[in-house]
Order: structure tokens, then sequence, then C-alpha cells
């Protein structure tokens, strides 16, 4: 190499020494690290952080001998502004040729027992490096420690404050649930909000311990740190706080409405008893005074509903609303059923109440309409009218003779209502039809 080759690869790795030593220190620095050193460590973060120590403290020895044999460079390079032949020699074989020496961690301290052993024999006291091969060796070993450090310190990042936030909702959730009756070993609920206590708390010890152990490696990611937290038992935590925290929403809910849903619950029941008594009696009405009709059967009062009642009034007053709230819900349902099988009750037992109105209205129709038209006093008519009212106002009325008789006088009513043909009387005609 010429004086210009070797002072610009002394630039350069003059750079590299200030860009590798500014980097140790940032690693040095860096709070991922101090936490990892501070830290009581378990599983896959312990057995990384060892071989990571290991890995910084063989940094520094292999910067170390990266600075002294730059060093020494310079110094040779400094004898003479004009470097002899002998010098450049020298140079050349310090840049270029395997001229750092670095003494093997595995062979001193510790490891001078059966560990230090390897498998072709003894380790061997040093290795020899290329300036360039220990700065590939010190990148290689930097770009280790440092994805482990920041890895740990991104997981700690994120989930502990996560935890943290998401155990402050459960305390404000568990103080609710207590204050509505929900308490573990008396609603589902309160067992699993001890259960999701316990999840938190053990999954805060395991992440604080071994922060590695909930790490996501991005695929195809060789930049450090490449990846993201693993949260999916934290999700599925704050999943079941949230759907618990809905439930006990609607038990407060039910809290704070409990009295007007039950008045509203009685005034329905009350009446659905009410109809079912006007049922009754009129179906003992229609009984006397319709024949030959088939009257369904009307049931009792609701009485399995009034004891749910009288039993969610009773929650109620001991403040039981876990229990008050799916018992609200199901009366709310049957008593809007009850309210309409009375209502459907009523309707079949009065309709041949109906059908007689119906008749005796139709009836009377007719017969204001003949007597509009100057038909009032029409024998034929006056006789049929007779007939069909005394069936419709007797009783027991037989609906279907009397039907029958409404429709002879309309009939007849129709007859005398059209006009008559030339030489006959339509009362004529009439009595002879009769």
């Amino acid at each position: 190499m010429d004086r210009d080759e070797i002072d610009r690869a002394l630039a350069r790795l003059g750079a590299e020494h200030e860009a590798i030593e500014s980097s140790l220190l940032a690693l040095q620095d860096h709070a991922g690290r101090r936490l990892l050193e501070g830290a009581e460590l378990t599983g896959v973060t312990r057995d990384r952080w060892a071989a990571a120590e290991q890995s910084i403290a063989l940094l520094w020895g292999y910067f170390e001998a990266y600075s002294a044999a730059l060093t020494g460079i310079r110094e040779v390079r400094a004898r003479r502004r004009w470097s002899s032949r002998d010098d450049l020699a020298e140079l050349t074989e310090r840049l270029r040729g395997p001229s750092v020496t670095v003494a093997n961690p595995a062979s001193t301290g510790a490891a001078n027992g059966p560990a230090a052993l390897s498998v072709t024999g003894p380790a061997k006291l040093s290795e020899r490096f290329t300036l360039e091969g220990l700065v590939a060796r010190m990148n290689e070993l930097y770009a280790g420690s440092l994805d482990m450090v920041v890895t740990a310190d991104a997981v700690w990042s994120a989930l502990p404050a996560r935890i943290d936030l998401l155990s402050a909702e459960l305390q404000r959730t568990r103080s609710l649930a207590h204050s509505v009756g929900v308490r573990p070993g008396e609603h589902p609920s309160g067992d699993d909000l001890e259960s999701i206590t316990h999840e938190l708390t053990t999954l805060r010890a395991q992440v604080i311990s071994d922060p590695l152990a909930f790490w996501r490696s991005a695929m195809g990611s060789s930049a450090p740190g490449g990846g993201r937290p693993d949260t999916d038992r934290y999700d599925r935590a704050a999943r079941a706080l949230e759907d618990i925290r809905r439930e006990i929403e609607a038990v407060l809910g039910v809290r704070q409405d409990s009295e007007e849903r039950l008045i509203k619950l009685r005034s329905m029941l009350s009446r659905a008893d009410r109809t079912l008594s006007e049922a009754r009696a009129a179906r003992g009405e229609v009984l006397a005074k319709i024949a030959a009709t088939e009257v369904p059967a009307v049931s009792g009062p609701p009485t399995a509903l009034q004891e749910k009642l009288a039993t969610a009034a009773e929650y109620r007053r001991h403040s039981q609303w876990h229990r008050l709230s799916p018992l609200l819900e199901s009366l709310e349902r049957e008593a809007e059923d009850e309210l309409l099988r009375a209502r459907e009750s009523l309707t079949a037992v009065t309709a041949p109440l109906a059908v007689r109105a119906e008749l005796r209205g139709r009836l009377d129709a007719y017969r204001a309409k003949t007597a509009r038209h100057g038909l009032a006093e029409d024998p034929v008519l006056i006789e049929r009218y007779d007939a069909a009212r005394r069936m419709l106002w007797s009783a027991p009325c037989d609906l279907r003779v009397a039907e029958q008789a409404v429709l002879r006088y309309q009939r007849a009513a129709a007859e005398a209502l059209a006009p008559t043909e030339p030489g006959r009387t339509g009362s004529a005609d009439r009595r002879g039809d009769a």
C-alpha cells in the first residue's frame, strides 16, 4: 500500500472506531440493558441475557484490542512524514493481515476447567483477526446483543403499563360488582373477576421476569427488535373484563329502574287477571244466553307469575340485583304472553255474543231502512221481523236459527224495496211466497 492508501484506510478505520464506540456507549446506557441487569430473570430471557452479557463483555475486549491496534498503526505512520518502504510494508501488514490478537475468553477464568475443552481439544488461548474481520465480528455481537436488549425493553414498555391500567379498571369493576351483590361463590361473574385478577397478576410477573417469552419476531426482518409484543393473553383478559363490565352495568340499570319495572309488571298481571275474570263472566253469560254453541274453557289466574313477582320483590328488598336482573327479564316476557293469552281467551269466549250483537244490529238496520221507505206497516215484514227478534232477544238463543230468520227478513225487505211489476203488488206476491 502507498502512503495515500494507508492514510485513507486510517481515516476510514478512525471513523469506524468512533461509530463503534458511540454504539457501545449507547448500548451501555440503554434503559433496557439497565433493567435487565437489575431484574430477576427466568426462562428464555435469563438464558439469552447470560449469553448477551458475555457478548457485551467480549465486545468491549474486542474494541480495546481494535483501539490498541489502531493506535499502534497511527504511531508507525507518525514516525516519519514520508514513510520508508519498511514502514509501508509494516503498515500494510497491520492494516490487511491478521495483526490483532485477542485473548479467548473460553480459556480464562472459570473456563479453565473441563468446559475449556473444545471438540478438537483444549480451547485456544487467543484468536487472531484482521481489522476488517474484527469489525465484522463486533458488528455481529453488537447486533445480537442489541436485539435482545431492544426486544426486552419493547415488551417492558408495552405490556406492564397496559396490564396496570387493566388492573385498575378491574378494581373499579370489582367494586361495582360487590355493590350489586356480584361476589365470588355467589355469581358466575364474581368467579370470573377472581380468575381475571389471578391471570393479570400472573401475567405481569411473567412479563417482568421473562419478557422475551412475550415477543413475536417479524418474519424476514433482520433489524434489531423486529417484531411486536405478544398481547394475546392480555387481550383475552381485556375482552373478558369488558363482557363482565357490560353485565354489571346491566345489573346497575336494574337497580335504578327495578321499582318502575315491578310496578309495570304488577299492572300487566292485574290487567291479565281482570281480563280472565271478564272472560269467565262472559262464558257464564254465553252458556246461559246462547244455545248449541261450544264455549272454550277459561283458565284460572296466573298464580305462578304472581309467585315469581313476589320473589322479584324479595330480591329487590334484599338488594340481590344480580338475581333480580334475569328474573325481571323473564317475568316481562311471561307477563306479556299472559296478557295476550287472556285477551285471546276473552275474544274466543265472547265470539257468540258478538255474532248475536251483529245479527241484532243488522236486523234493526234493515227495519230502519224499510221504515224510511214507508214499509213499517207491511204485514209480511212485521211478521218476519217479530220472528227474528223473538229468536235474538230470547234465551237461550240459537244463533244458526236466528241467522236464518234475519236472512229471511233481509230478503223480504229487499223484495219490498225493489220496483214491482205492472198489475202486481209486491205485498201480495210476498204473501203468496210466505
